[in-house]
């Protein structure tokens, strides 16, 4: 990992439809790592390029000041994979899916609740879902990404 041109490293989180969970935490670590050296991008395994995120995941976020409304999915690509130093799955079978596609960035690919103490475990897609199913999945992100900050922060890799 490294950015010897003084570009910013990337993180890519990844879902399925790339229209709530990826989308969501995307837009919560941009928020975060401005000015750290770090950007944050999504897409999905199975993603149409072009939707907007869901209304409840423009809501949840909205309440916490994070704009998300110009989000538009996108597929995820190679370019996406090889632009990206950390790569963040929502599950165990996107983390498999992203290895089959890529072998290449197997290392560099983990499962968003890796970094804590807690359980390792997916996080479950809210999609068609009442607003309060994603409220509780924003906050549950949140947390690991929380985590996933602190990593980055014991590392000595934030600015």
């Amino acid at each position: 990992m490294g950015t010897a041109n003084n570009q910013p490293k990337k993180v890519l989180v990844v879902c399925t439809g790339n229209s709530c969970r990826s989308p969501m935490a995307a837009g919560w670590l941009r928020q975060k790592l401005a000015g750290k050296g770090w950007t944050a991008e999504s897409a999905g395994v199975a993603a149409w390029n072009g939707a907007t995120a869901s209304a409840e995941a423009i809501a949840v976020m909205r309440e916490l000041g994070i704009d998300i409304s110009g989000h538009r999915s996108r597929a995820l690509t190679k370019e996406l994979v090889d632009g990206a130093d950390v790569i963040l799955a929502m599950t165990n079978e996107h983390r498999r899916e992203i290895a089959r596609r890529f072998p290449e960035a197997a290392d560099k690919t983990h499962l968003l609740h890796a970094f804590g103490l807690g359980k390792i475990r997916d996080v479950a897609d809210p999609i068609g879902l009442p607003e309060d199913v994603y409220r509780h999945v924003r906050d549950e992100m949140i947390a690991a990404l929380g985590d996933f900050l602190l990593h980055l922060a014991e590392r000595g890799e934030l600015k």
